[in-house]
């Protein structure tokens, strides 16, 4: 058994020591008051660090805020591929991206697999007696709609409705226990500003032109305040340029490339935009996510207001970072942190440790979302998922064991975090490789794999890379990964 395969199976050892150590009742789920609600709540484009109980200043989210509060905050909280789709078949699927084909939204129109659809989330609960509701934003594969995945539809709107949609929900939600996600699209609206910039400046015709309500958002966001000089403005409020603004000198070639093409929006703002630009572009971020923390916030003193707080597990994320200036970047896809790295929140008030900021354990959030579920729901995740549950570490227990790694895939690449170190691995380019120290440099600025004082480092990470594709099966990977010498 190589060692992937034995990290996975005593995962799943804690995980099911974690469930028997559970009262009965809850355990064998036999009586539906026994069993808690669940809300998923899920932003779209939303980094780790953007919330103001993540230490940022520059913007303020109560709502979230009071989740980490009264609940366990995972700071190593990654997405299983930073960009849409991808991203939420894994987590509603419970398998990485590659596992279903999928490595970027140009390939939404590819059929899910039928295994997966009857697998996924919605049924999963819905068989174990859950009233399952799902509203706001899909953006799965093409087969997968929201009753093909088992739930039943509250509003395709992603904004202000379904907020107050949900909250009509919670207040008669029935009988059953239920399992309520909502699935919101903000700050994802930030990403018409360098669309706009760069048609504007090239004399293109606009990119989605139909997008009138997101450039409506974008364009209140990016006001600056009356009261104030536009002087005082970028002296005050206005946030800085990242600290890792500028271009790591020995960047991996695909994300030229690739990623930030020339002729492409995202080339294009990398080498015109100014440092003016940039600062806007933070500031309307920040703004957008204030707005969708607005929205969540009326789900949640509807869920206080109807007595539902106390019996409800509350799991916060997003489907994925957006790079917020960081090496001259903004979108997602790129295997940087902004990019990769999420929020992930659990609350169940009485339950969870109140305030816990968890710095240690590596979380993947499209494999351990339905496994952590599961675990609090007490019932059985489906056998194949090779993901975790985040329910001890939650409670400020210990696991019996946890991963020492986790990976992230993209388009192009290939990612592999331990506590200390990043690898990445690029399909395209004549310099493949990254390696970062993630302790001394969080910004992500020095390229280490060529540096022969960290070859052994180097070729660990190599090593788990190739076990790790190895035993999930990762055909993508497995066809441009560096082995180990």
């Amino acid at each position: 058994m190589n060692k992937i395969k034995l990290l996975c199976l005593t995962g799943m050892i804690g995980v099911c020591s974690a469930i028997l150590a559970l009262p009965l009742a809850q355990t064998l789920a036999s009586a539906s008051e026994s069993r808690p609600n669940l809300l998923v709540i899920i932003t779209d484009q939303q980094h780790a660090g953007m919330m103001s109980c993540a230490g940022n200043p520059y913007l303020k989210t109560p709502a979230m805020d009071s989740l980490a509060a009264k609940g366990a905050r995972f700071e190593l909280a990654y997405s299983a591929n930073p960009v849409c789709v991808p991203a939420r078949m894994s987590m509603f699927t419970g398998v990485m991206p590659s596992a279903l084909g999928v490595r970027s939204n140009a390939e939404q129109a590819n059929p899910v697999p039928k295994d997966r659809l009857k697998n996924s989330m919605g049924w999963v609960f819905r068989r174990a007696g859950y009233r399952t509701v799902y509203g706001g934003k899909t953006h799965w594969m093409r087969g997968m709609t929201v009753e093909s995945a088992g739930f039943e539809l509250l509003t395709r709107d992603t904004r202000e409705e379904l907020a107050q949609k949900c909250a009509e929900f919670l207040a008669a939600p029935g009988d059953q226990p239920f399992l309520l996600v909502a699935s919101f699209i903000n700050p994802h609206d930030i990403c018409f500003m360098a669309i706009d910039a760069f048609t504007q400046a090239t004399g293109r015709e606009p990119l989605y032109p139909q997008a009138t309500i997101e450039r409506k958002y974008l364009a209140e966001a990016l006001k600056m305040p009356t009261n104030m000089t536009e002087e005082e403005f970028f002296a005050k409020l206005c946030p800085p340029l990242p600290p890792n603004f500028e271009i790591p000198p020995e960047e991996p070639d695909a994300i030229p490339l690739v990623y930030a093409r020339p002729g492409t929006f995202r080339g294009w703002v990398r080498q015109h935009w100014t440092e003016r630009d940039w600062r806007l572009h933070r500031w309307a971020y920040c703004r957008l996510t204030e707005k969708v923390d607005s929205e969540i916030g009326v789900v949640l003193q509807a869920l206080r207001a109807h007595g539902l707080d106390k019996r409800t597990v509350v799991i916060f994320t997003s489907d994925h970072g957006d790079l917020d200036g960081a090496h001259r970047l903004e979108h997602k896809s790129v295997l940087y942190e902004e990019s990769a790295r999420v929020p992930f929140i659990v609350c169940w008030p009485g339950v969870t440790k109140p305030g816990l900021v968890d710095r240690e354990h590596l979380v993947s959030v499209g494999l351990d979302l339905i496994p952590t579920l599961c675990d609090f729901a007490g019932i059985a995740k489906p056998a194949d998922l090779p993901g975790l549950s985040v329910r001890p570490l939650a409670e400020g227990r210990t696991p019996v064991s946890w991963r020492k790694f986790v990976v992230v895939e993209s388009q192009a690449g290939r990612m592999v975090r331990i506590q200390r170190y990043k690898y990445t691995v690029y399909e395209v380019g004549s310099r493949r490789e990254q390696l970062v120290d993630l302790q001394e440099d969080p910004g992500e600025m020095a390229n280490l794999a060529g540096k022969p004082e960290y070859h052994s480092v180097l070729q660990e990470h190599r090593r788990l890379l190739q076990e790790w594709v190895a035993a999930v099966g990762d055909e993508i990977g497995k066809s441009f990964i560096i082995p180990p010498e």
